[in-house]
């Protein structure tokens, strides 16, 4: 699409900006981060200066319409991805999307509608389908160390918030802006993650409860699923569990053996084949998403392919819809 270098704006430059995503646009070959918006024009401003990016706005518009910007990174809640990304790609800007994609399936749907009648496109921040642990998880399976996979087991329980027990407003709670709570947020990584490494989930049947009633999204979830009707699938979420609970893993169990991985902890993944262990780095790079925007840039520039699609990302959201709806 471009032939030139890819010239990015940021549509709100809050904290998942700060060292995640944002000093990393700099840092890849071709890319420049040549302006930022965000509401609050003094923050806007502020990250600005401490970030040496040339130009900020305070409206959305002004810089989507800038004509020095190419692309457009948005980093807001989930409740306008859809509405900015819509923007932008009428504007013949590309986009590099916050996950999960949006709100619901019918706005990822609207998405990418507008993105094959306009010709212009974008990708989701599923940033962990390029980080070199967990390509090495995918590369496993797919050269069959493990042999034919079988089943898939994951497990995440973490405890409740200090902010959320003091009843601190917090938007990844509230359904109206993230779209449902801390599934959504944080457990659609994981559901990617499987997604991508597995394939699609499928035949999902799930309960949902709140146990802990701090807010009014599910804090307990279970779910069962199967992936290409030969692996059986479940998993498990705990948004308040007790501290002694704490776990983050997924296991992939084969013919042949096993592998044991941490989705938010980088510790080192297990492989256990014919009765042999062997641990393999799970690295955190200094800017998570500095791979997956490199992808990215690339792509545009027609250099390579990003495994971040649009038509991946919406699939973990009908995943996450299909898990929560009503019962």
């Amino acid at each position: 699409m471009f032939k030139e270098e890819i010239r990015w704006g940021i549509i709100g430059c809050g904290d998942v900006t700060e060292v995640k995503s944002g000093p990393a646009f700099n840092m890849v070959a071709n890319s420049q981060l040549l302006a930022v918006m965000r509401r609050d024009a003094a923050k806007a401003r502020d990250y600005a200066h401490r970030h040496g990016v040339a130009r900020w706005f305070s409206d959305a518009d002004e810089l989507i319409n800038n004509p020095e910007v190419n692309a457009i990174y948005v980093a807001t809640p989930p409740d306008t991805h859809a509405l900015y990304t819509i923007k932008c790609l009428e504007a013949g800007k590309a986009v590099y999307v916050e996950k999960p994609m949006a709100k619901n399936l019918a706005e990822c749907m609207a998405m990418i509608d507008v993105s094959k009648k306009t010709g212009v496109p974008f990708y989701v921040a599923y940033y962990r389908r390029m980080m070199p642990g967990f390509l090495k998880v995918k590369e496993l399976v797919d050269t069959g160390v493990i042999g034919k996979p079988l089943f898939c087991n994951l497990k995440f329980l973490i405890p409740a918030r200090t902010g959320d027990l003091k009843k601190e407003y917090n938007w990844r709670v509230d359904p109206s802006i993230s779209g449902g709570g801390y599934l959504f947020d944080l457990g659609c990584h994981q559901l990617d993650l499987i997604d991508y490494i597995l394939g699609p989930l499928e035949n999902i049947k799930a309960l949902c409860f709140n146990q802990a009633g701090i807010y009014s999204p599910e804090d307990c979830i279970s779910a069962g699923f199967t992936i290409h009707d030969q692996i059986i699938g479940n998993a498990f979420w705990h948004f308040s569990a007790p501290e002694y609970c704490q776990e983050d893993l997924i296991e992939i169990a084969g013919e042949k053996g096993k592998i044991v991985f941490s989705t938010f902890g980088f510790t080192p993944t297990r492989l256990e084949v014919d009765g042999k262990t062997t641990m393999l780095d799970n690295p955190r790079p200094e800017h998570v998403q500095q791979p997956m925007i490199e992808a990215v840039v690339n792509t545009f520039l027609g250099n390579g392919s990003c495994p971040g699609t649009p038509e991946a990302a919406m699939r973990t959201n009908k995943v996450l819809e299909e898990i929560t709806k009503p019962k």
